[in-house]
């Protein structure tokens, strides 16, 4: 499965491709960080981002694309240019068909480091390690990138299992409710 990570921002824009092997193995496969200039207009900046993203998806062609998920801050506005690369994000996937899946920062952090508080000091160590790369990732913005990634690719497997799990229950509780009604009834199915 390739997953393409995206921790999305206005003025950088971190952007991972990795692929998932047997178990926890995982590779990096492509990193960068699409900047731009806060005295851009937002039109320029989302279009620029835009591109980029595209180029992406277009020639790593993902299986699915990893999205931070948007949450409350302090700053308003790094906020609402997270929720606008997000919907840039979203929809550039969308018309290619590929699925997009959002992970909390608590989420990703836990998952690469065992610790849903870490910092971002140990997030970059511990994708460094776990992708086994001779430098680390910089800016924090690629290595949160693959750390959505690397999180999409661990978490995918269990997410499936409990979604199996979710729509079996509604066929068990169908058929003890049409059991227990049959009993009532003093008749069987």
């Amino acid at each position: 499965m390739r997953v393409m990570g995206i921790d999305p921002g206005l003025t950088r824009c971190g952007l991972a491709l990795v692929e998932a092997g047997a178990g926890r193995k995982v590779t990096a496969l492509d990193v960068d960080v699409c900047r731009t200039s806060p005295q851009d207009s937002l039109q320029h900046r989302l279009s620029r981002i835009a591109d980029e993203v595209e180029h992406w998806l277009d020639s790593h062609r993902p299986d699915v694309v990893a999205v931070e998920q948007v949450f409350a801050q302090h700053n308003v506005r790094t906020v609402m240019g997270v929720a606008q690369v997000s919907g840039v994000v979203a929809l550039l996937a969308a018309r290619r068909s590929i699925p997009v899946r959002t992970h909390t920062p608590s989420e990703v952090k836990a998952a690469v480091t065992g610790n849903g508080r870490a910092d971002k000091d140990q997030v970059t160590a511990m994708v460094t390690r776990i992708l086994g790369l001779k430098v680390k990732p910089a800016p924090a913005d690629a290595a949160d990138a693959l750390a959505l990634a690397i999180c999409h690719c661990w978490r995918a497997p269990l997410l499936g299992r409990a979604a199996v799990a979710g729509e079996a229950r509604p066929n068990r509780l169908a058929e003890a409710v049409a059991l227990a009604g049959a009993r009532k009834t003093g008749g069987w199915l």
